[in-house]
């Protein structure tokens, strides 16, 4: 049994960055830092070194004498995130499924079994577990630079998988298509791994790209 044990910077990280993700924070809030340290109950250190991981994270931006703000999401930063994933994940996770071992295909059921549990009014966690899921469908290829590239723009991507599982329905279409890519996976039947991930993306580009354009309406 291990214990994890988060420093304060790291808890403080967590605190915001959900609420970042899950629009509670939105776009071109500036953080005052004396007041939030307030809030949380913190001394400024740990803040400002949980406000540094998150810029580097994307979520923030630093101004020069002025602090930080939040990163606005954006119809072109989503078609440069997910046309990134679309250019390496679906043929990533193809192959790794044709060489995960035991051990490997193990941590992808468990990975889609906390994904389906997780409550869909969190959808900060669901977001981080969907990131979990997909990048253990790609770790087993065990190409260090393409998993932690997938891995980044998974993170990258929390904020508009929150923003897209929002309408009614999304949720139940995003559970099936990731059942339906785990079946493949597990089947090592990386021919249909690749379109079905393919599209899986994709599909979820276009919604995003239709949520933008209805709030420019």
């Amino acid at each position: 049994m291990s214990i994890v044990v988060r420093t304060l910077s790291e808890q403080v990280f967590e605190i915001v960055r959900e609420q970042i993700v899950t629009g509670k924070l939105a776009g071109h809030t500036a953080i005052r830092q004396d007041a939030l340290a307030t809030e949380l109950g913190v001394s400024k250190i740990p803040l400002r070194e949980a406000l540094a991981r998150l810029e580097q994270e994307g979520l923030l931006t630093s101004h020069a004498n002025r602090g930080y703000s939040v990163q606005p999401m954006s119809a072109d930063e989503a078609d440069d995130i997910f046309a990134l994933r679309l250019s390496i994940e679906p043929q990533a996770a193809a192959y790794a499924s044709t060489v995960a071992n035991d051990s490997d295909r193990a941590i992808a059921i468990l990975a889609f079994e906390e994904l389906d549990s997780a409550a869909s009014e969190r959808l900060a966690e669901v977001a981080i577990r969907n990131r979990v899921f997909h990048t253990a469908l790609v770790r087993p290829g065990r190409r260090l630079l393409t998993t932690q590239m997938v891995e980044r723009l998974a993170i990258l991507a929390e904020r508009y998988v929150v923003a897209h599982l929002r309408p009614a329905g999304r949720e139940d279409r995003a559970h099936l298509e990731h059942r339906q890519l785990l079946d493949a996976w597990l089947a090592r039947d990386d021919d249909r791994m690749l379109t079905l991930l393919t599209s899986h993306i994709q599909s979820t580009l276009t919604d995003l790209r239709a949520q933008f354009d209805a709030v420019r309406d």
